[in-house]
């Protein structure tokens, strides 16, 4: 290899007996303390805020120190939702007529229904959409989507809760 390289034997042993340099110390040691604060994240930080979690620690690092470091191990913060501003083609979205007009009273069952959709929010590449109906008569509730079950079984929970809360507000 040496030989390919045009380089001398004992060059590349030099090299590689040479002990590390207190800059790579360091960088090993910060490296360690980032991917802790990452981690303790849920791995949501980017460099910016484990920047600010290392000086709360008292260490002194740049910020851009730790963003050479991040990238080089490859950590990334999770990005939000891409916000898609000004495309506006296509047809117009079709709105339904408010028919309650805010009057939930109602007094023959299966009459009228409200429902709601909201995405839960997951670590992986795609949010997870959930579905919420209730009766407006009974106020039961019917839950759907693809969650997992433990998922689906605490959204079902947290709904509950907060159509129980709720309760005297919009009187079900």
């Amino acid at each position: 290899m040496c030989e390919a390289l045009s380089i001398q034997l004992s060059g590349f042993y030099a090299w590689v007996d040479k002990p590390k340099s207190k800059r790579q110390l360091e960088d090993e040691r910060l490296m360690g303390l980032i991917k802790h604060s990452w981690l303790e994240s849920g791995c949501v930080y980017g460099y910016r805020k484990v920047t600010s979690d290392l000086k709360d620690l008292g260490e002194a690092c740049s910020k851009h120190r730790v963003a050479k470091l991040t990238k080089l191990e490859g950590i990334k913060a999770q990005l939000s939702y891409k916000k898609h501003k000004g495309h506006f083609s296509g047809k117009p979205a079709v709105v339904a007529d408010n028919v309650l007009d805010r009057q939930f009273t109602v007094a023959n069952p299966n009459r009228y229904w409200v429902t709601d959709i909201t995405y839960i929010r997951t670590q992986g590449i795609q949010a997870l959409p959930l579905s919420c109906t209730q009766q407006t008569l009974h106020g039961s509730l019917r839950y759907s989507g693809t969650a997992s079950s433990s998922m689906a079984t605490k959204a079902q929970k947290a709904g509950t809760y907060t159509f129980r809360s709720r309760k005297s507000i919009y009187r079900l």
